[in-house]
Parts: structure tokens; sequence; C-alpha cells
């Protein structure tokens, strides 16, 4: 199999990692942070005129025609420089329900906005009793006419407090806990009956407690089936992992560059540290791990293709188990090799450590998803 970049490919990656490289220094993230969205327009302006958020979406919708493999170029570089913005939100998740759920007559209208900049998005989809299981979705929605009315609560919407419009997961009939009867709303943030309460996650971003209460949402933004929405939430997951196996992979690789950088500088007994042998086998292992990895992002990408919904989950799932198990061993290794100095948050490293955190955590945890593979027959069948 050949895993050469095409020309396009490489340009791409090349202008964002120079982007990135002259205007996303450390000092220059923590000035971002500091705004009041929690990360820069300024940069958000520049991701568009670049291309980045328009990425996969077709041409003739307004975007750029990319795929899974551009996705995970940009994905890694934005995970390596650890920025802040919302592309994750917007266009992984908002973006990939548009894609798959939206009428073409929708897409034509918003993907454009997307593109350019002006049209922020967020999934809102977790709730307090939830935690990941997808179908867990207590958010009800009731019809009204030609439209509908969403009453619930969301939790850790990610970028919810700066998205323009939401994308919320709720309940048109059955149980709480049943795989069908759930559907899926494009809700504009002003409608009334939506309250947001905006606050910081711990790997520095922003997120949001979202209520609904008599929100009326209109049929042409209801996206795929409103009676079987849970195929549609977990095609999107699935292309959200790949992204975010990534991004892990560019956050690890930030994390070794300090590290062998740190090693080389910090001396002990009128030596470098990294001229130890047991360090020096520490990085070793840290290198593996993050190798490791970038093979299951490519995996993951290349997975995305299969058509069959159960066998992409079980990929994902693999992914996911073993991006998890290397975010936690590579965080862990690179902020002990720095002693005491990384674990403090003026220093980059320690950032690294917060956002693979974060990272493992979302849509499930290592050991979620070897129980969800094991539950389901294995990647590879007995």
């Amino acid at each position: 199999m050949d895993f050469d970049l095409s020309e396009e490919q490489r340009l791409l990656r090349a202008s964002l990692t120079r982007l990135l490289a002259d205007r996303y220094g450390f000092e220059q993230r923590k000035a971002y942070a500091r705004d009041p969205d929690g990360w820069s327009r300024a940069m958000w302006a520049a991701y568009a005129e670049l291309g980045i958020l328009g990425l996969p979406f077709a041409e003739a919708e307004g975007g750029f025609g990319g795929g899974a493999v551009e996705t995970m170029l940009v994905a890694e570089a934005l995970g390596e420089a650890l920025t802040l913005e919302p592309w994750f939100a917007t266009v992984v998740l908002g973006g990939g329900f548009l894609r798959h759920g939206a009428s073409a007559d929708r897409r034509a209208s918003l993907v454009p906005s997307i593109a350019d900049g002006t049209l922020l998005l967020a999934f809102a989809q977790t709730e307090a009793q939830s935690r990941w299981d997808l179908h867990d979705v207590a958010t009800t929605a009731k019809r009204d006419g030609d439209g509908w009315v969403l009453e619930g609560r969301k939790v850790v919407v990610l970028h919810g407090d700066a998205a323009d419009r939401l994308v919320v997961t709720a309940r048109t009939s059955g149980d709480r806990r049943d795989c069908t009867g759930i559907g899926v709303f494009l809700v504009d943030a002003t409608t009334a009956g939506l309250t947001r309460r905006g606050h910081r996650t711990n790997d520095g971003r922003r997120a949001a407690e979202v209520t609904l209460s008599g929100v009326r949402v209109a049929a042409e933004d209801v996206l795929g089936d409103p009676g079987d929405g849970l195929p549609l939430i977990e095609r999107v997951v699935d292309e959200a992992i790949a992204a975010l196996a990534a991004e892990a992979v560019g956050v690890m690789t930030a994390a070794q560059k300090l590290t062998l950088d740190y090693l080389k500088m910090r001396k002990q007994f009128g030596v470098p540290i990294g001229s130890f042998q047991v360090l020096q086998h520490r990085a070793a292992d840290i290198m593996m791990a993050i190798e490791q990895s970038r093979s299951m992002a490519m995996y993951a990408a290349m997975s995305l293709d299969e058509p069959d919904a159960a066998e992409r989950s079980r990929a994902m799932s693999a992914v996911k188990a073993q991006i998890g198990r290397a975010a936690k061993f590579v965080a862990e290794e690179t902020v002990q090799l720095h002693g005491g100095i990384g674990i403090t948050m003026e220093y980059a490293v320690a950032h690294c450590m917060a956002r693979l955190g974060a990272i493992e955590a979302m849509f499930g945890n290592a050991e979620f998803h070897l129980r969800r593979l094991a539950d389901t027959g294995g990647l590879i069948a007995a």
C-alpha cells in the first residue's frame, strides 16, 4: 500500500505548519487563551484563508473536496501546535453532521459560511447521565405542526459558548436508552428558550452547559431520520475519533520534542542528563509509542471508507484503545523526565499532558473501547 502523500497534501501540510510556526508559539498561545473567546479570531480567519475550514466539504458546495487523509494532516499539525480554536467542533463534528445528514440545499446555504469562518458549530450530545453511551438521550423532541419543540439539558458542549448553531440530539420516541427514536437537530444558538453557560475545560479550551426549554426547530433543520438518528451520530463520531487520533499524534510529538530538548540542556553531575542510558531508553520508549500511534491514526483514516458500519466501529475502538494507552504513557513519561517543571502550567509540556488527557476521555477512554471491542468479537475474527 502506498503511504506517500500527493503534492497537494504535502503543500497543505507545509503551509499549515509554516503558519503555526510563525503565529502559534507558546507565548502567543497563552495570549490567545486570555481572549474572551478563549481562542484567536485572527487565527480563525487565517485558517479560513488557508482553506482548512472548508476542507472536507464538496467543492460544489463551497468546500475544498478534501478527504480523511487531509483531515488527518490538519488535525496532527493543529495538535502539535496545541491550538485552541474550534476547528474540531465546527469542521469535524458539526461539518460531519451537515455532510452526512443535511439536505443538499441546507449544505449549500451553510457550507460557504463555515469555509469563510463566519459560522461556528458545536455538537450538543453529552448529558449528565449518559457518559459515553451515544444512545443514552433524555432530552426530548416533540412534534409541533411541521416542526419540533426541544426540552432538556446538555453538558460539556465543546465550544458551545461561541457556536452560532448547535447540533443537538434529542429523543423523539421510546425510553431513555433505546437505540431507536433519536433525532438530530440543527438549532440556532439565539433561539428563544436556549441558554448557555460557558466554562473553561481542564485542557484550556472552552465548553458550555446548554439548557433547552421550549426550543422550536423547523422541519428543515432536522438532520437525517428523526426516528433513527443513531447511525448518523455513530458515523460522525467515528470520523471524530479518527481526527482525535491524528491530533493526539501531534500533541505527543510536541511533548517528545520538548523532552528531547530538555534532556540535552539539563545537566546533572556536570553532564547533560540525556547522556544517561536509562533516560535514553525511556526516550526510545516514547518514540515507539508515538510511531505505533501514528500507524493507528493512518489506519483510522483509511478505515473511514469502510462501508460496513459495524466493521468501521470496531476499527475505531481499536484505534481509540491504542491512542488512549499511548497518550497516557507519553504524557506521564514526558512530564516525569522534566521533573517538577513538567507539571507547571507555565511550561508547554503540562499543556500537552492536559490535552492528551482530554483526548483520551472524549467519546470513550481506552478501557471503554477495549470492552466494546471484546463485546463485538474483536478486531480480527477468531
